[in-house]
């Protein structure tokens, strides 16, 4: 499975140079890529190829906030219609991911200490496709400052901090893997609850990392 995507978007040869085409192909490419693993067609190499891209699109995502404010051309976001449903791109992932889909994550880390919550990879890789899809719909229909506006917006505000924690989710987890380590298990964590670490603590088990490795393509260092 290849990380590197052509893009469709542009009836006419595009300036590689332009920033708007090269954070839309970046977009494009991550969309295309994790829809491709949530089929299921290579789950060995999947936690691997999801921490490339989750890794490729921060890259974007930081071109974008380090870029100046991008403001829109209109004062009102034109209306887009429905937003494609990602409940089975959630799904599949959840699925593929068991038993590693949930772990515990700390939202910001200038707050005061704030007790750890369960989050699941899928959830935020499904949340952050859907703020990037809408963003492409601007972008298809020659909005190009809109789509800018919507991508550096919705980075600061929901995808920057969703994608920046699956990465250290899957970043970890291949770690432990690879470095023969034990895991900690969250399997059976509720998303919906509350927990403190000592509740995460008393929550999980000791898993060894061969225990997962086969079915998500990861092998200890020799």
């Amino acid at each position: 499975m290849s990380s590197s995507v052509e893009s469709p978007l542009h009836a006419t040869a595009p300036d590689p140079d332009d920033f708007a085409v090269q954070i839309a192909d970046q977009v494009e490419s991550f969309i295309v890529a994790v829809t491709e693993v949530a089929k299921g067609d290579e789950p060995d190499s999947a936690v691997p190829f999801l921490l490339l891209e989750v890794s490729q699109l921060l890259l974007a995502g930081g071109r974008l906030g380090a870029h100046e404010d991008i403001v829109p051309d209109e004062r009102y976001e034109p209306d887009l219609g429905p937003e494609p449903d990602v409940d089975d791109l959630r799904e599949r992932l959840a699925l593929m991911l068991d038993p590693v889909d949930v772990y515990s994550e700390v939202f910001d880390p200038y707050e005061p200490r704030k007790a750890p919550v369960a989050c699941r990879i899928s959830d935020d890789l499904a949340d952050v496709i859907t703020d990037l899809r809408h963003g492409m719909a601007h972008y298809r229909a020659g909005r190009t400052t809109e789509a800018l506006w919507w991508w550096q917006f919705s980075y600061f505000s929901n995808w920057g901090s969703t994608a920046s924690a699956s990465l250290r989710a899957l970043q970890s987890l291949v770690a432990h893997v690879r470095l023969n380590q034990p895991l900690e298990e969250l399997d059976g964590l509720d998303t919906d609850q509350d927990l403190g670490e000592d509740a995460l603590a008393e929550e999980a088990g000791k898993v060894m990392a061969e225990e997962i490795a086969g079915p998500l393509g990861l092998r200890p260092v020799k």
